[in-house]
């Protein structure tokens, strides 16, 4: 099972960075998503190619175009959140009002109801688990926040096997597609998305991906921007993480659609047996393992 999903997001979304925080601070650089998204909807229309969009709160709101073209297209929408924060930084009441305001700004514009989310650098972790219960609250059915390895923005490494599986948190449940690793020499690897996927030779990923049963991919219009300006007073870490990478990023993209089969994840979700998915029952202080129990 390979999903093909896009966070859409503007190319200075960049996590870590102080003068990328607020709305305000956006206001100060140039808009280039609605160029880069075109590139995106060509590559995806000739190919005949579905796909799943996390599509942030602001961004339906600043490009609704956009979001209506993603629509018309006939693609499936998903929140990315409203101002792209990191989850672990934010209140209960912080989160549940960014949430509101993501899912009211994208479900004005398109009619319906969106029920899938994916928080900002999956900066979703254990000591955040509270999240998921706020999610379904919002009638949030799938969760794709899951990094189930070590992540500088957190990552749930108790979460386990990185494959579809069921969230019980006292008692409320929803589907979660993690994003898929694979074990090197005991260390789980990410290869499937965002700067990893721009850093990995191609036939890499292509060895990778022949060998896994299942790939969440997760690429932002940003990943295929050689021209975009490189914010300032960046550390090297994150300049090479945010930059490397970008001159060769579409093609290796165009080649993996050529090279493997993908659904978006409305699709995927038809295709798993839930009542005998792994569930992750999850308490605020405790996390425990149930296997091939039913709804």
């Amino acid at each position: 099972m390979n999903i093909l999903t896009f966070d859409i997001e503007e190319w200075f979304h960049i996590l870590d960075h102080g003068s990328t925080r607020t709305e305000k601070e956006w206001s100060n650089y140039e808009y280039r998503l609605e160029a880069n998204m075109e590139r995106i909807f060509e590559l995806l229309d000739s190919k005949n190619q579905k796909a799943t969009f996390f599509v942030l709160g602001w961004v339906a709101r600043e490009f609704p175009q956009v979001l209506q073209k993603i629509d018309s297209m006939g693609y499936e929408i998903a929140t990315h959140s409203d101002s792209h924060q990191l989850v672990y930084e934010q209140s209960k009441k912080q989160f549940n009002e960014d949430l509101k305001k993501s899912l009211g700004s994208i479900e004005d514009i398109i009619g319906k109801k969106v029920i899938t989310y994916r928080a900002p650098g999956f900066s979703v972790k254990e000591s955040n688990q509270w999240v998921f219960e706020y999610l379904v609250n919002h009638g949030i059915e799938i969760d794709c926040s899951v990094f189930p390895a070590q992540r500088a923005h957190g990552g749930f490494e108790r979460f386990g096997s990185a494959e579809p599986s069921i969230i019980d948190i006292e008692g409320k449940r929803l589907k979660e597609f993690p994003i898929n690793t694979m074990n090197v020499a005991g260390k789980n690897i990410i290869f499937s998305g965002g700067g990893y996927f721009r850093f990995l030779p191609y036939f890499l990923i292509k060895q990778m991906m022949q060998k896994s049963d299942y790939v969440m991919t997760y690429f932002h219009p940003r990943d295929f921007d050689p021209h975009q300006p490189i914010i300032k007073d960046l550390s090297l870490a994150r300049k090479f993480k945010s930059y490397y990478g970008l001159n060769g990023a579409f093609g290796k993209l165009e080649n993996l659609i050529d090279d493997f089969d993908f659904i978006d994840i409305a699709h995927a979700n038809t295709l798993i047996d839930w009542e005998n998915q792994k569930i992750i029952k999850l308490k605020y202080e405790n996390t425990s393992i149930e296997k091939g129990l039913s709804f």
